[in-house]
């Protein structure tokens, strides 16, 4: 059996009297595509700003490949690559100069920066517009250019917030056709967020669902809608966690940011 990459033990984040995750446990094995769902303001992106490094946990114990990220940050941040709903590729340089300026921040060694270059540039069929400013780049072509840019550094994961958001379904299935292409071609764990039932009944091997701070379901698709006695992913969602409208969870090109700033450091 494929052994755990991602493990979270007893995991809870406080900000004053807001407990945003509430003692949550779950693990991913290594090269499963694993959804982490549920309603705005629920706790996943607070789950996954701790699971990258970018918050301290009040309490619990995070593992990612073998490293906690309180105690080998550094390390658990080459570990993995991430792309958030909102662009973070920067619009007045190139897609080839966006992939160097990725690959000197990750201290990717020159000759072979030059050939990952290509190849992830060949995968998402941007190579023959390496040298074109991405301001000139469809909304579809800079989410290609960002999956490549976060697998730049070999990472074992990659984290996926809202990849498709705003997408036409067209371009969506040619993205989820490359992220799961590279899952099976290079072995990639992939853990991803979306609004999209219909994504995650189609991609996941496994499903996660937060609500108010704690898991309140994990499984497959199927066996989810068993759980739930519903016949689609999407009233399984619901009946898990209600009709009520949530408030917006911030995450986006700020935390790209961040995490740059960060390995920099």
């Amino acid at each position: 059996m494929p052994s755990e990459i991602i493990k979270v033990k007893n995991l809870s984040k406080s900000f004053g009297k807001l407990c945003a995750v509430n003692d949550i446990t779950f693990s991913v094995k290594k090269g499963e595509v694993f959804a982490f769902l549920g309603p705005n303001g629920a706790g996943k992106s607070t789950t996954i700003k701790m699971l990258t490094t970018l918050l301290n946990p009040t309490k619990g114990e995070i593992t990612l490949n073998g490293f906690s990220p309180i105690t080998n940050p550094n390390e658990v941040r080459k570990s993995f690559g991430i792309i958030f709903q909102d662009p973070s590729v920067d619009e007045e340089l190139t897609a080839y100069e966006n992939m160097e300026i990725h690959g000197v921040l990750y201290n990717v060694e020159k000759k072979l920066m030059k050939e990952r270059i290509e190849q992830l540039l060949k995968i998402v069929e941007l190579w023959d517009r390496k040298d074109d400013f991405v301001k000139k780049f469809s909304g579809g072509m800079k989410r290609r250019l960002e999956i490549a840019r976060g697998l730049l550094h070999h990472p074992k994961i990659l984290f996926l917030d809202e990849p498709t958001i705003g997408l036409d379904p067209q371009t969506r299935n040619h993205i989820w056709d490359y992220i799961k292409d590279l899952n099976k071609k290079e072995g990639i764990t992939i853990f991803f967020t979306t609004h999209y039932m219909d994504e995650a009944d189609r991609v996941a091997n496994r499903i996660a669902v937060i609500d108010h701070g704690k898991i309140v379901a994990d499984g497959t698709s199927k066996q989810l809608k068993a759980k739930t006695k519903t016949k689609t992913l999407e009233d399984a969602f619901i009946k898990l966690t209600g009709y009520t409208i949530r408030e917006e969870e911030g995450t986006g090109s700020t935390l790209m940011r961040m995490i740059h700033t960060r390995q920099r450091r």
